[in-house]
């Protein structure tokens, strides 16, 4: 039976990386306009999608809660999995991961968009 998820696109190895419990943070520019968001769908995507336009295939890997955000601090590069730290970015945080076992391909976009997916 398919239903409609919320969905956010990472861009690879991220998702997997969220998949996988390794990557706790999700760092943004932007807040969601509500909290908490339950069953988020995390899409992996090969590219950053720059422009409001810009979509591509993806692979639904993990469904997540957020349930707080936070100004990003310079002590969670590591929890972020990133490279460097940056001021005036968002912590989303990540709880209850669960691994979509058999990953499905859905379509990758920009912000939080609907997909409609046939999940087990």
């Amino acid at each position: 039976m398919k239903r409609q998820f919320l969905a956010l696109s990472i861009v690879a190895p991220n998702g997997t990386r969220i998949a996988e419990g390794i990557k706790t943070l999700e760092v943004r520019s932007w807040v969601p306009t509500k909290l908490p968001i339950k069953d988020l769908l995390i899409v992996e995507n090969q590219n950053f999608l720059v422009k409001d336009t810009d979509e591509e295939q993806g692979v639904a890997v993990a469904l997540v809660d957020i349930d707080s955000i936070h100004a990003w601090r310079n002590d969670e590069i590591e929890p972020a999995c990133a490279t460097a730290w940056d001021e005036g970015y968002f912590a989303w945080v990540l709880s209850n991961v669960r691994l979509i076992r058999q990953p499905l391909k859905t379509l990758a976009k920009r912000k939080i968009y609907q997909v409609e997916l046939d999940l087990p």
